[in-house]
């Protein structure tokens, strides 16, 4: 069976060298966020992002801060499920001027966007993210969001290091299945969030990524029966690697699957049934059914991103560290492709 020699970080490492090249002790992936992400020079090539989903039992919350070195790119995004009303607030500002924002060089270090439409703040303090978000217009009504998202201090995180060569490489934090509770507002519609059933997904990212990328991503953080289950899967990017951005959570264990999966799609109908699959072995074997789709484009001029996305319901089985078979039934969750030129 193919599998990948990752090897295992236990003690805090700094991501680049004096010269901002890649620090080849920092190859390998991590249970905790260990990794300082002290990049510097590649002047307009550098990529920087903070995402948070938020599972509610009636909406998925999602907001997005991302800075290119040309450009600061916001988005914040409103899905109700039974309804499929939707909704996304981008903001772009060249530069990132004027926005104030510092991207912090730690997964959990605070995080402020802030203009003239929309206010969000991401702060966090023993063992938990405190979001807040406002808009005066948001889908023509004004949003409140104001979310707690619990880290329990023994959970296992997935931080990986994906290195194409010294100057082109990522680091990458995956944290799933994060209890959230809290409410968000929008127009005289209030959802709540309870931490039984409702989960925080973070997906955290720093580097010098190539001009051209291209990957699949598949994600869902949910109580499946008395478990807290989260599962992570990427595809095409981290090929030819050496490492993966493959695991499964249960409980707060991760069962990190040294192997490359298999993303295979109908590209002419995305509404068709995913399947997600180990490579050499039965290790994952997943199908994802959508019900809702969005396509969108940015083209900011230096930057093209084409993505797909998808929510629906995962369903199969994965193999876990143990021997176990986890089995996953109508799992909620989220996939998507993205094509970047940046």
């Amino acid at each position: 069976m193919m599998q990948h020699a990752e090897r295992e970080l236990t003690e805090l490492t700094r991501l680049c060298d004096n010269k901002g090249n890649l620090n080849p002790a920092a190859i390998g992936f991590a249970r905790k966020p260990i990794i300082d992400c002290n990049l510097s020079g590649h002047y307009l090539r550098k990529k920087k992002w903070n995402n948070w989903y938020i599972y509610g039992e009636e909406i998925l919350f999602s907001i997005k801060i991302l800075h290119f070195d040309y450009a600061a790119i916001c988005f914040v995004n409103f899905l109700e499920y039974e309804t499929q009303r939707f909704f996304e607030k981008t903001m772009t500002i060249p530069l990132g001027l004027g926005s104030k924002l510092k991207m912090p060089t730690r997964v959990l270090e605070p995080i402020q966007f802030k203009n003239n439409e929309i206010h969000i703040n991401i702060t966090y303090f023993q063992n938990q993210t405190f979001l807040k978000v406002t808009a005066d217009d948001f889908d023509s009504e004004p949003l409140l969001a104001e979310l707690t998202i619990h880290h329990p201090q023994a959970d296992d995180t997935l931080n990986v290091i994906v290195p194409w060569n010294r100057k082109t490489f990522q680091f990458t934090a995956k944290h799933h299945a994060l209890p959230t509770s809290g409410f968000v507002k929008l127009g005289n519609r209030h959802y709540r969030f309870n931490e039984e059933d409702c989960y925080g997904v973070l997906d955290f990212s720093r580097g010098v990524l190539p001009r051209e990328a291209r990957w699949n991503w598949a994600m869902a953080s949910q109580r499946v029966r008395d478990q807290r289950i989260g599962i992570n899967f990427g595809g095409h990017w981290t090929d030819g690697t050496g490492m993966t951005e493959n695991a499964v959570f249960v409980n707060g264990h991760m069962s990190k699957i040294h192997e490359d999966v298999l993303f295979n799609y109908d590209p002419s109908n995305f509404m068709k049934p995913w399947y997600i699959t180990s490579k050499f072995s039965d290790t994952v074997m997943l199908t994802f059914h959508p019900f809702f789709e969005r396509y969108s484009q940015t083209d900011a001029k230096l930057v093209k991103i084409n993505k797909q996305q998808l929510v629906g319901y995962f369903n199969g089985q994965v193999k876990l560290d143990d021997g176990s078979t986890l089995l996953i039934q109508q799992m909620l969750g989220y996939v998507d492709e993205q094509q970047a030129k940046w």
